[in-house]
């Protein structure tokens, strides 16, 4: 069995220069990702500011803001026909959380609370995806941007993952980490058993560099630099994963995505172990 599996945070629908409405490009863009399950961090379930405004496409078409929540609006004539959403955030004007698009059925879904101090609402979506009767674990994650409560917030990822997928279930766990020192990594893969989609990829590389007798010593493993799209620099974003071999894994660049999100997406082709 192939998954094709995505993360992407996509900054409450609104581009990072002049704030404008980018919905209807990021239905579009997101359609690209060609994924079967799709991780969205910063999705606004309710947004009053812009009803009645206007967006633009990337080809410069207007339309209006959605009155429905985005992640019901990305799944309307997609092939994500399910969608589960967990509200963290809540203010005058609306709310935003975490959200899963699926092209498989979502049997269950709940929202953990990791919320580390009262200003810095956070949350861990936790769904069942049945994939021809195969259960997939999927865990949509975004962690505070202070390192302490992040370091507690890992752990509370790590309790979820061990109550609800106790017995070496396939586990996805995706979204946008905050790690920039990459502190997190090694915690999860020692508790958890799951690796990090680049990995796999990075040990492959490693190994070629071996044979060739180029390596002197080996080097730390590192996710994919995903922050800001426009140059990305910090490694924020993950796709961890657990009973599945990493075909493939990328970070989409270009000036579609600088213009869309300040964090550029990752997409991975998996296979069921």
């Amino acid at each position: 069995m192939k998954i094709r599996v995505a993360t992407y945070n996509i900054h409450k629908g609104v581009s990072t220069i002049r704030s404008t409405p980018r919905v209807v490009a990021l239905k579009k863009a997101i359609a690209q990702f060609e994924a079967d399950i799709v991780f969205l961090q910063e999705v606004q379930g309710r947004h009053d500011r812009f009803h009645g405004k206007y967006g633009t496409t990337s080809h410069g078409e207007h339309h209006h803001w959605p009155e429905r929540s985005q992640h019901e609006f990305f799944c309307g004539d997609s092939r994500h026909e399910h969608s589960a959403y967990g509200m963290n955030a809540v203010y005058d004007h609306g709310h935003h959380g975490n959200a899963l698009l699926s092209s498989f059925p979502i049997d269950k879904s709940h929202n953990h609370d990791v919320s580390d101090h009262a200003y810095e609402q956070r949350g861990i979506l936790h769904c069942v995806v049945n994939n021809g009767g195969v259960a997939i674990h999927c865990f949509v994650v975004h962690l505070g941007l202070f390192e302490a409560g992040r370091g507690r917030q890992n752990q509370a990822l790590i309790d979820c993952v061990n109550a609800s997928a106790p017995n070496g279930e396939p586990v996805i766990i995706a979204g946008d980490f905050n790690d920039w020192r990459n502190t997190l990594s090694d915690r999860l893969r020692t508790a958890l058993g799951v690796v990090e989609v680049f990995d796999e990829l990075g040990t492959r590389s490693k190994i070629g560099d071996l044979v060739r007798g180029l390596a002197r010593r080996e080097k730390p493993l590192a996710p994919a630099r995903t922050f800001p799209a426009a140059l990305p620099w910090f490694r924020l974003d993950r796709i961890y994963v657990r009973g599945f071999k990493v075909e493939t894994a990328q970070v989409l660049h270009g000036t579609l995505w600088a213009k869309l999100s300040d964090h550029a997406p990752i997409v991975a082709s998996l296979k069921l172990a």
